[in-house]
């Protein structure tokens, strides 16, 4: 399993079912039993995809008298969405970029097709 903490989440987030689960709990909190009901799988199998999460810092299991709900860590979100802010501002540039340089390319084409007629 990777060390840095945004290599576990987006590893964590890679399994449609662990994706699923976070979907459901961004609705609010959830017992295993709760998220395992859509599933044709084990309670247990719906664990284990909960402790991934839960190592991941996407979840944590709280206690509320006999209940353990499962709790959405939604700032743990927010070092995903710094990290593809980033790379989104770069993208962006780059197409201001591209953008500028075809308006000259636009600019200058008139001017080639006079030169042509002219001809």
């Amino acid at each position: 399993m990777p060390r840095d903490e945004l290599s576990r989440v987006f590893a964590a987030l890679a399994d449609p079912t662990r994706r699923d689960l976070v979907a459901r709990l961004s609705n609010g909190d959830a017992t295993v039993g709760e998220l395992a009901a859509p599933y044709d799988v084990s309670i247990q199998a719906v664990s284990k995809h909960l402790k991934v999460l839960e190592e991941a810092g996407l979840v944590s299991r709280g206690r509320d008298a006999q209940r353990r709900p499962v709790h959405l860590e939604a700032e743990v979100f927010n070092l995903m969405t710094k990290w593809i802010e980033r790379y989104q501002r770069q993208a962006e540039e780059r197409f201001r970029r591209l953008d500028q340089l075809l308006d000259r390319m636009a600019e200058q084409q008139p001017d080639r097709t006079n030169r042509q007629e002219a001809s």
